[in-house]
């Protein structure tokens, strides 16, 4: 094979990769958007509060120990302990499950029926007032992250050398394949396939899309919405917490891991706010697209760096031409 045609082809492999990384983060957007109506500027915050809470309870720290040490003079920093990877995820769960309860309970109980400029305003508060408390109860320093089933049995890193190993014999060029993408990737078809049968066939799901439909509609037949609000700023949480783990374990748990979330809007803009699958081909075309883009015509003939903006100019040629995205729905006002 070709050596220019076989990088092209890691390259594009490579962009599918970073495109469900980029799926993940937009499917917490969609489930929040679907059922309230509400756009969750603060949905790549939530990954970074839960990666953030998901090293600290791993690593036995003292929630807010700062804060403490500050206030009484003491220095304790941590417990003295070393939480198993899958019970620290089920105590970030619990956590996550609470700040959607809280969420619910003492900003958007108070602001139904409010402009959705005003509720949008209030995720923008919601993303400063998390990183706050997230820098508060954890620190701001770069963490490593690493999620273990047993001693030796972690999230893998590196190269996939069995891949490598065949696609060399194969075509004379080896593709250089990340593990953690791999794994990120089979992971991301299991929770959308896991978030869709439940939408489907589950009761609490069939009252989420019914309030998604109509909220009036969903009220009178004994639907509350509270509840499903809850549930769903619950669902939002736990995807967060798997975007984080990726991000986190990928690139490290540091503050820059929220900006990922101004890589999911145009991934949205693509796929339309509305849909699930929406998100996930969204997040394929851009991780593809911008990686394409950077090596065929990026470096060669503009200098590099074009993933930066590559995602933001094909979302506005999408709003342009079809603002609803590919999956979308189309917003038909009576007048």
């Amino acid at each position: 094979m070709n050596e220019q045609l076989a990088f092209t082809i890691e390259v594009f492999l490579n962009g599918l990769m970073a495109g469900v990384l980029y799926a993940l983060v937009a499917l917490g957007f969609v489930l929040i958007y679907k059922a309230s109506g509400i756009f969750n500027y603060a949905q790549g915050v939530m990954a970074l509060f839960a990666a953030m809470t998901l090293v600290g309870i791993q690593n036995g720290q003292v929630p807010f120990a700062h804060l403490i040490n500050a206030i009484f003079g003491t220095e304790v920093h941590k417990f003295g302990w070393h939480v198993h990877s899958f019970l620290a995820i089920a105590l970030t769960v619990v956590v996550m499950i609470a700040l959607a309860w809280a969420v619910q309970r003492f900003v958007f109980k108070h602001l139904v029926g409010q402009e959705p400029i005003i509720l949008f305003m209030a995720t923008i508060g919601l993303a400063y007032f998390l990183e706050g408390v997230a820098d508060l109860m954890w620190g701001s320093e770069l963490k490593a992250l690493n999620v273990c089933a047993a001693e030796g049995a972690c999230l893998p890193q590196g190269m996939n050398m069995w891949l490598e190993g065949t696609t060399y014999e194969a075509f004379g060029y080896g593709f250089f394949i990340d593990n953690l993408d791999i794994v990120a990737s089979v992971i991301a078809i299991l929770l959308v396939a896991g978030l869709v049968m439940f939408a489907q066939y589950t009761k609490q799901g069939r009252a989420m899309r019914a309030v998604a439909d109509d909220h009036q509609a969903a009220l009178s037949v004994g639907v509350s919405l509270n509840f499903i609000w809850v549930l769903v700023w619950s669902l939002a949480g736990f995807v967060a917490l798997v975007a984080g783990i990726m991000w986190g374990a990928k690139s490290g748990v540091q503050f820059s891991l929220s900006l990922i979330a101004l890589k999911a809007l145009p991934v949205l803009m693509l796929g339309g706010f509305t849909s699930i699958p929406g998100a996930i081909v969204g997040g394929l075309i851009i991780g593809v697209g911008e990686k394409l883009f950077e090596f065929l015509i990026g470096a060669p003939f503009l200098g590099g760096a074009t993933e930066n903006w590559f995602a933001y100019m094909l979302a506005l040629v999408f709003l342009v031409f079809r603002p609803q995205g590919l999956f979308g729905e189309k917003i038909i006002e009576r007048v």
